[in-house]
């Protein structure tokens, strides 16, 4: 039975998503269960592509991005796909109306990643719009569940919130990219002379985004709220202990949240949820 299969599907999208990132397995168990799977799709497909570009380094990337493009416009015209990953993410966005330019132009952000980018501010924005903005936007659709007015007033703040979580990942990831991948993705900066000036630069670009983001989602369903707010406050969390460190530090360590950190996180915006505090 196909059921059968795409319970399978869903399942090896959620364990992708479990495996790789505890603060979003988290904050995806806070959304209502009727989306939770949704979320998981998207996650898993994102979590496959950006794998191929940045781990599989004994292999031809390009080839391997070429073919899960490919496999990509298969499923979703075809509207099944023998890769579990594939058919949880095209059920996906078949069911909620994900816009195909989204699909589209995350992948091209991806493509970006296979080459030796140097990034200006028009780079920098296309880059952060395709690798983070539009799996925002991916997201909303589900959590506004086909409603297109609370979409469109919503999607700018789910852009900010996604440029917020993109920029404190290449903080965090800082040593990896820069030392091992020869990444650097802040526009017309020479990692030589990277410095706390322009450490603390791009942390007040990063404060802003936030500040707009948490507006939008305070008006984010009840389904998708406490959700959203938790893997805010974990991003937020990571941020703190960033902007704590020299430029130094975080050019030689990747910052970690520790389980027992994100544990408390947790139980703080549970409460706050509840007392309506957001």
């Amino acid at each position: 039975m196909k059921q059968l299969f795409d319970e399978l599907s869903y399942s090896v999208s959620k364990i992708t998503t479990q495996k790789y990132s505890t603060s979003f397995s988290l904050g995806i168990l806070a959304l209502k269960p009727s989306i939770r799977s949704a979320i998981y799709a998207i996650y898993g497909y994102v979590r496959l592509a950006d794998e191929i570009v940045d781990s599989f380094h004994d292999y031809d990337k390009s080839n391997l991005l070429k073919r899960l493009k490919i496999e990509t416009e298969t499923a979703l015209l075809e509207k099944i796909s023998l890769n579990p990953i594939l058919q949880s993410f095209q059920e996906t966005v078949h069911k909620y109306g994900i816009e195909r330019n989204l699909i589209d132009q995350f992948l091209h952000s991806m493509e970006m990643d296979l080459n030796q980018v140097s990034y200006n501010s028009d780079l920098y924005n296309e880059y952060i719009f395709g690798s983070a903005e539009v799996v925002g936007l991916m997201c909303l659709q589900v959590f506004t569940e086909g409603n297109k007015e609370q979409y469109s007033e919503l999607k700018p703040y789910a852009m900010k919130l996604g440029s917020a979580f993109q920029k404190i990942n290449f903080l965090r990831d800082l040593k990896e990219d820069y030392h091992i991948l020869g990444r650097t993705y802040f526009p017309n900066i020479d990692m030589k002379v990277f410095d706390n000036n322009v450490k603390c630069e791009i942390e007040s670009e990063i404060e802003s985004e936030f500040k707009e983001a948490l507006i939008g989602i305070k008006k984010l369903p009840s389904s998708s709220i406490f959700g959203v707010y938790l893997a805010f406050k974990y991003y937020l969390s990571l941020f703190k202990k960033i902007k704590s460190k020299s430029s130094k530090d975080i050019l030689n360590s990747r910052v970690r949240v520790a389980n027992s950190e994100k544990a408390y996180v947790a139980f703080k915006s549970y409460i706050r949820y509840k007392a309506a505090c957001l």
